[in-house]
């Protein structure tokens, strides 16, 4: 018998890899809650499209009986990419091979975890649930919240993202910044907003690449777009720059005298955008981290090795994390044997995956990264 049944697993953080990690408990028979800290279920889910792969998110997705469910969800053609230069000419048309569309589904954030909170128990996700900190009671932890309220839990699963407040208490390797500052925004109602922008998304993406810079546009199934420059800074620029990131028309300027010589079309994204922009320093986990197992106590997705998201491994890490920790805790008799086994195989996969995501990040911010990115897609 497994010696979690009869006791209390907590997952703090409600994204992709905390809830399809709980489903996969959950249908192991054992008891689960996912504190979020988002009040409820309604609350916008922000970032682009999601593009799972069949080696990782989508295999979690099958051991968690929802395949069907997805095919219900994602979006047919949103795997449509276009790479083009800082002038908007398109370089690469990839909609498939000899014809055939190729199956890259990609889902917006928001239809998947609205799946995965629909094929929980009801009452798993205690929402509201700002982690604050936690000790140690008995063999397990008092979690405490921002909220007043606490917890009890034998075993704790940090699934609470870059900024993971339970990572401290199982290892002090930090992140390291990896030079590149993302500036992040969104237009809501793209085909009449950024008409041009639209057509050339075609229900897609875009990569563009010039002058050790990047733009990434994404359309969304709401019909908005969310779009990220990445550009090399110190790490302290968003904070240093004076840029006043609530404010259109400042950015607005940043970006035309950043990208002084690409087409006009492209600021027609910041002139449209929300008022509020997100700066995002990228930062990345040491590639050769690991620690000590606990038998109470571990970690999946970003909270235990966040990289940059030039490769679109992120959510696919998450959720074959929260496969292989599911498996492991069914299979061992007892919980440290099934963590430190999880742990083990985990950095290393993350590590790999984390000095691949390096690469690519460097290439694509290169004064050759259109070239580079070209070559990826159409290897001679």
């Amino acid at each position: 018998m497994n010696p979690l049944f009869n006791q209390h697993i907590a997952i703090v953080g409600g994204g992709p890899g905390g809830l399809t990690l709980a489903r996969l408990l959950q249908l192991k028979g054992l008891n689960v809650k996912v504190y979020e800290r988002d009040e409820n279920e309604h609350v916008r889910v922000q970032g682009a499209t999601l593009d799972l792969h069949e080696e990782s998110g989508l295999k979690a997705l099958e051991a968690a009986g929802l395949t069907e469910a997805f095919k219900a969800s994602y979006r047919p053609g949103a795997d449509h990419m276009r790479i083009v230069d800082k002038k908007a000419t398109i370089l690469m048309d990839d909609i498939g091979t000899n014809g055939e569309e190729l199956f890259r589904p990609e889902i917006d954030r928001g239809p998947l975890r609205t799946l995965l909170l629909d094929s929980l128990q009801p009452g798993t996700v205690v929402w509201n649930s700002r982690f604050q900190t936690m000790n140690p009671e008995g063999k397990g932890w008092r979690l405490e919240f921002t909220s007043g309220q606490s917890a009890y839990a034998d075993l704790v699963i940090g699934a609470d993202g870059a900024h993971s407040k339970i990572r401290p208490f199982l290892t002090p390797i930090r992140p390291f910044y990896v030079g590149i500052t993302i500036v992040e925004g969104t237009v809501k109602h793209s085909e009449t907003a950024v008409p041009a922008i639209h057509a050339l998304l075609h229900g897609g993406k875009i990569f563009a690449l010039s002058d050790s810079k990047t733009l990434i546009v994404s359309s969304k199934g709401d019909g908005s777009v969310v779009f990220y420059t990445g550009c090399q800074t110190d790490e302290c620029w968003a904070k240093n720059s004076g840029i006043d990131f609530t404010d259109t028309s400042a950015v607005t300027q940043w970006f035309t005298t950043e990208f002084f010589d690409w087409d006009p079309l492209w600021a027609t994204l910041f002139e449209n955008a929300e008022p509020a922009f997100i700066p995002r320093p990228q930062y990345c986990m040491p590639p050769d981290q690991q620690w000590g197992a606990l038998p109470n106590l571990t970690m999946i997705g970003d909270a235990a090795h966040l990289m940059p998201p030039y490769a679109g491994e992120g959510v696919n890490m998450a959720m074959l994390d929260a496969l292989e920790l599911a498996s492991a805790l069914h299979e061992f008799q007892e919980p440290l044997s099934a963590i430190a086994c999880y742990e083990k195989n985990m950095c290393r996969r993350a590590g790999a995956i984390a000095q691949m995501t390096l690469n690519q990040t460097q290439a694509m911010h290169s004064p050759d990264g259109l070239d580079q990115m070209l070559a990826l897609f159409n290897p001679e």
